[in-house]
């Protein structure tokens, strides 16, 4: 049997709790139009807030170069060394065992000095026996000559016959014929024996050695190599397009030391390679160098300017360009306000790292070359560098 319902109609209707902070908070339809409220004024907050202050735009720092107008074409700049005009790699003309090498590389050499000296005892005895050989051809031909001689005389009184006669003429000849061929053995050990030293033949100084004392050298092998004194190259390995360009000129070059640019000198091109460097595709270029200084030594590291034909005209670094309604454009400096603008140019020749300008720019505009991603029309900047 079933116990007694709660009456339906008697349920407690009781407000809802809410714990807020750790306190229990009866949450009643008031309370929540209030929370509602108070929700909807903190989102109105961030509206009612003052304006917030508009700063100044930023000074942008740029480099800048003034503009001038420069001497037509291209100016070609390239890195090479100083050698010697001619250099030779002195050898002996026999082989044998080095005994002495008298200098070194650095040494300067007069013409005539001793160089170096191979063993020469088996050319020494070569000479002793062709001396030998020479003795002897010639006490053969003084008894030939003694016998044509009596013969001869027979001959004349008709007591000798003609046979004996000319059998004696032919003996004395043949005996002639070997003292000459003695002879010239004797000058060929002689001259053999000369050519176990090593001299030098002209002034100069000695930039590299190829065999040390004690080793065994071949004919021909290079003892030492002399730059010869006198005439200097500036060697620079340049491009097919540079020659191209400078076909049929003949610009001055000027050259200069890499470490000291205060030294410098002037030359034109002496020689141009036939034919290009594998590897590189370059060709060998030799300036010769008018009057080079004793600082320009030779194995220096040199800069060569040629200064290729073109007309007058300016030029700006490449890092300069920028583009503006799809054609070139510059960013100009307002000397005064230290404001730029934006200036179309036209472009004459691309090079590697300048362009030629046609149209566009005067001399002595300020040009910025570093820092064009950055700047808007009418920007102010700061200067770090204006120099021409």
């Amino acid at each position: 049997m079933l116990g007694p319902q709660p009456r339906r109609g008697n349920r407690s209707r009781c407000p809802p709790v809410t714990e807020i902070g750790g306190a229990s908070v009866t949450r009643t339809p008031r309370s929540r139009a209030a929370a509602i409220a108070a929700c909807a004024a903190l989102l109105a907050l961030p509206a009612c807030r003052p304006t917030e202050e508009v700063h100044a735009p930023d000074v942008r720092p740029v480099r800048a170069l003034s503009v001038e107008t420069q001497k037509g074409g291209e100016t070609v700049s390239l890195t090479g060394h100083v050698y010697a005009q001619e250099e030779v790699a002195l050898a002996f003309r026999v082989g044998g065992r080095l005994i002495e090498r008298s200098v070194n590389v650095g040494d300067r050499v007069q013409p005539g000095q001793p160089i170096g000296r191979l063993e020469s005892v088996t050319a020494e005895n070569a000479v002793q026996a062709a001396r030998a050989n020479l003795a002897a051809a010639s006490a053969q031909a003084a008894d030939a000559r003694l016998d044509f001689e009596r013969q001869e005389a027979l001959l004349a009184r008709g007591v000798a016959p003609r046979a004996v006669f000319d059998r004696a003429l032919k003996a004395r000849q043949a005996a002639d014929a070997r003292v000459d061929a003695a002879r010239a053995q004797l000058d060929t050990a002689r001259e053999q024996l000369s050519y176990t030293e090593l001299f030098a033949d002209s002034a100069g100084s000695v930039t590299a050695r190829g065999a040390e004392p004690g080793e065994v050298v071949a004919a021909g092998q290079m003892i030492v190599r002399i730059a010869r004194k006198g005439g200097r190259d500036a060697v620079f390995q340049v491009p097919a397009r540079v020659i191209e360009a400078a076909a049929g000129l003949d610009p001055v070059v000027t050259v200069a030391l890499t470490a000291d640019p205060s030294v410098r000198a002037t030359g034109r091109v002496r020689e141009v390679s036939p034919q290009a460097d594998p590897v590189t595709r370059t060709f060998e270029v030799k300036v010769g160098l008018s009057d080079p200084p004793d600082a320009m030594r030779l194995g220096s590291t040199v800069t060569g300017s040629i200064q290729l034909g073109g007309a007058s005209g300016i030029s700006i670094p490449a890092s300069a360009l920028t583009s503006a309604n799809g054609s070139p454009a510059v960013w100009v400096v307002d000397a005064r306000t230290n404001t730029v603008s934006l200036q179309n140019i036209e472009v004459l020749r691309y090079g590697v790292s300048d362009v030629s300008v046609g149209q566009g720019l005067a001399p002595d505009d300020l040009v910025v070359t570093a820092g064009v991603q950055t700047l808007r029309p009418g920007q102010k900047v700061r200067l770090l560098q204006a120099t021409p």
